[in-house]
């Protein structure tokens, strides 16, 4: 295979992206097993209220996400007000936070034995909640819901910010010589042509809901994911889990092609070189302006890290010892390898489609893309239903040859860990290196053809060079990824060994988190170098 040729390069890459799917194709396989017991029985006692309460979570969790982002997106990319600048990218922020994290937080602050009723207590002269004062109750289906909001808005907020940015100000500008008020011209204009970035980052939020399984598992709301894990951890069905998580993993695609079928031919045409006049908020809109992102922040980053910060410094003592640097060894090493496989991967698929005109040359790509909106409890089922047939196969083809079968070699092993993490996290590397591609102009690859060089020393002499800030910033986003990423690691994670994020959940699950503080504190550390990165690139024009 001569690595000038372009087609060595695409058949690499198809073989690549066929290898990343293969989890999914052995979830559809084994869900159609012949090991019902279990699913049946839980057909017939408690999947229906799993449904309910799944399809509940992610409603309100679409609604909250929805009513806090899309006013902060308008009023950032739209209104003029005071620390407009400021407030653009510290509504990022609690995308750094472990939705987990503030779930514990916010019990213990909301509570009957929390400050906050306490408080009510000393005022009202209180001693039960019960009929001497009144208080929501925290640990439900809503809780849970405006717990994984608080982290998972910003998603939409910087999509639905981006897209109110390109829209056409002729359009709008039309809509207001015609009488429109701002608000009918939001509603009647700037919403309707932003619905296809806003269904985008929806369908995003609502796949990461129903992969959570820490949140609702401390709030004891139980889900389909809950089931997954009940059925595989606990009872040993991995047909059962198999058949929930195809379930689950139908009801995203689903979705999708439920968006695209009411869409229909509908085109956006939105983007404009024309500069967009703000509106001028007067006072009073501006303090409310103020006041609505100064919530968000305070709600979803700025009161959580200042409680973690209390914990931290009251429990150091307990909470840095010496098996939390171990876990942090861990963490980063194999947050390391699985970053770096998925760039060298994501350079393979991008640098094969510049090679290829051909239209086959985009569809290992566009596959190892769809990854990224696939819930992380499903691909972990995946994974592990791939490497135990691929196991048992190779046992039994010993056993015929009167070999002694090696076991269990690969599910329960790091490498189960690192190919769940580059099947999870190869969209974000390949979006970045693409970006990359973009910007090195075809002429150099002529020229470089011109003077003899092959397709590899092109790439290494001339692409490499240039891609060295894209190549660092997929290394690190993928990392980070990787470092904060749960219900994968729980599931596929070697025994007596941790990650930051499951070292964390453990104490959170025992309710203890001033004890895992300090580890908590570096999650939400590492959390803000993409949230930096992304407010680095995606920022707004003044």
């Amino acid at each position: 295979m001569q690595t000038t040729n372009p087609r060595a390069w695409l058949s690499l890459s198809w073989i690549v992206s066929l290898f990343l799917v293969v989890p999914i194709i052995a979830l559809l396989l084994q869900s159609f097993g012949s090991d019902t017991d279990l699913f049946v029985h839980l057909w017939n006692t408690v999947l229906t209220d799993y449904v309910i309460n799944t399809v509940q979570l992610v409603f309100l969790v679409l609604l909250f996400s929805t009513i806090f982002a899309l006013p902060s997106a308008w009023l950032i990319a739209m209104c003029d007000f005071k620390w407009r600048q400021q407030f653009q990218w510290l509504l990022m922020l609690p995308l750094a936070m472990p939705a987990y994290v503030i779930a514990y937080i916010y019990t213990d602050l909301l509570d009957f034995s929390g400050p906050v009723q306490r408080s009510l207590r000393s005022v009202f002269q209180a001693n039960t909640a019960m009929g001497e004062y009144w208080f929501f109750e925290i640990r439900n289906v809503y809780g849970a819901a405006l717990m994984l909001a608080l982290v998972l808005y910003p998603y939409l907020y910087l999509i639905a910010r981006t897209s109110f940015l390109e829209q056409g100000a002729s359009l709008f500008q039309v809509s207001r010589t015609l009488g429109l008020s701002p608000w009918q011209s939001f509603k009647k204009v700037s919403l309707p042509l932003c619905r296809p970035a806003i269904v985008v980052g929806l369908i995003f939020i609502g796949a990461e809901a129903l992969g959570d399984f820490a949140t609702v598992h401390y709030f004891a709301v139980n889900t389909l994911t809950t089931a997954v894990y009940d059925s595989w951890l606990g009872h040993g069905s991995l047909s059962a889990a198999a058949k929930i998580s195809m379930f689950m993993l139908l009801s995203v695609v689903g979705l999708l092609a439920i968006e695209r079928w009411q869409r229909g031919r509908q085109r956006f045409y939105q983007k404009s070189t024309a500069k967009m006049t703000k509106f001028k908020l007067n006072k009073r809109q501006s303090l409310a302006a103020v006041a609505w992102c100064l919530m968000l922040i305070m709600a979803g980053f700025i009161v959580p890290v200042m409680i973690l910060v209390d914990y931290a410094i009251n429990y150091f003592a307990v909470g840095w010892q010496d098996v939390l640097w171990q876990v942090l060894l861990q963490s980063v090493w194999l947050a390391l390898v699985a970053a770096v496989i998925t760039t060298i991967i994501a350079v393979l698929f991008v640098y094969t489609t510049r090679l290829s005109a051909r239209p086959s040359a985009h569809v290992p790509l566009k596959i190892s893309m769809m990854s990224y909106i696939i819930p992380s409890t499903v691909l972990a089922i995946g994974v592990l239903i791939s490497m135990t047939l691929f196991e048992t196969s190779v046992n039994e083809w010993l056993v015929s040859l009167g070999y002694q079968p090696p076991g269990l070699f690969l599910s329960g092993t790091i490498f189960a860990l690192i190919f769940a993490f580059v099947v999870r996290f190869q969209a974000v590397a390949n979006g970045v290196i693409e970006s990359s591609f973009l910007n090195i102009s075809p002429s150099l690859d002529m020229a470089s053809k011109t003077l003899g060089k092959s397709n590899v020393q092109t790439l290494f002499s001339i692409h490499m060079p240039l891609m060295k800030k894209g190549l660092f910033t997929a290394v690190l986003l993928v990392f980070i990824e990787c470092m904060k990423e749960l219900p994968a690691a729980l599931l596929l994670r070697p025994f007596n060994f941790d990650t930051l994020a499951t070292y964390v959940y453990q104490f959170v699950s025992d309710e203890h988190l001033e004890h895992a503080a300090v580890a908590a504190i570096l999650i939400v550390l590492a959390g803000l170098i993409p949230v930096i990165r992304l407010t680095q690139t995606g920022k707004s024009p003044q």
